[in-house]
């Protein structure tokens, strides 16, 4: 299977025309407690967070990027209770031996909150319930009311919630862009085929030095 970083990537010195801030978000996809902190429940579990924290390097510099470029960054974050679980959710993990396996992003005991990045006064933020950031929620208006016609996806995991909100924004229409570099996987095959199926279909890949570039 080819490497993330061997799939097409737009070429950096086209970017800033593609990428205008003030029509431009920047979405930074579940970067929470439960899915990247060591102390999390995918931490709890033994799982190698290091690719994760990597994106997360690569995302808080994209969000200072943004920032001063002025473009748009948005949240998006799971947040779960017991009396909002989708029955669809409850009974796939049942039928799958795992009964308790719906109980991530927790509202009341921390799993939800961000990790290691944290929304500023003028953000969007999005609460939701499963994988894509756009069903049942407002985000599209959100961004339609600031004129943005372009998102820049980040975030874990990237063939989850990732995957889900690129082809959700493609189907609102928007330009989608998914930064290969920042974005995770736990496991690096599904980093990458869901990274080669995006390209194929609803994206353009670049990486975060390019998207920075463009912002500078």
């Amino acid at each position: 299977m080819a490497e993330a970083a061997d799939l097409p990537h737009v070429a950096p010195d086209a970017l800033a025309a593609m990428l205008p801030p003030a029509t431009t978000a920047l979405v930074v996809v579940d970067i929470q407690k439960d899915f990247a902190a060591p102390d999390g429940l995918m931490g709890s579990f033994g799982v190698d967070l290091s690719p994760a924290e990597a994106a997360i390097d690569r995302i808080e510099d994209l969000i200072a990027a943004a920032r001063k470029a002025g473009a748009t960054v948005a949240f998006m974050r799971v947040v779960t209770r017991p009396e909002t679980d989708p029955q669809a959710l409850k009974t796939l993990m049942a039928r799958r031996g795992s009964p308790g396996g719906e109980v991530i992003c927790r509202a009341d005991d921390g799993g939800a909150d961000y990790y290691r990045v944290m929304p500023e006064p003028g953000d969007i933020e999005i609460e939701k319930l499963l994988f894509d950031s756009f069903h049942g929620t407002d985000f599209d208006a959100q961004l339609k009311a600031r004129g943005i016609d372009t998102v820049v996806v980040t975030g874990i995991t990237t063939e989850c919630c990732v995957d889900s909100t690129a082809r959700a924004a493609f189907h609102h229409g928007y330009n989608v862009f998914v930064v290969s570099d920042a974005c995770a996987a736990y496991e690096p095959e599904l980093h990458a085929g869901t990274l080669n199926v995006l390209e194929k279909n609803v994206a353009l890949l670049t990486a975060s030095d390019a998207v920075i570039a463009a912002w500078a």
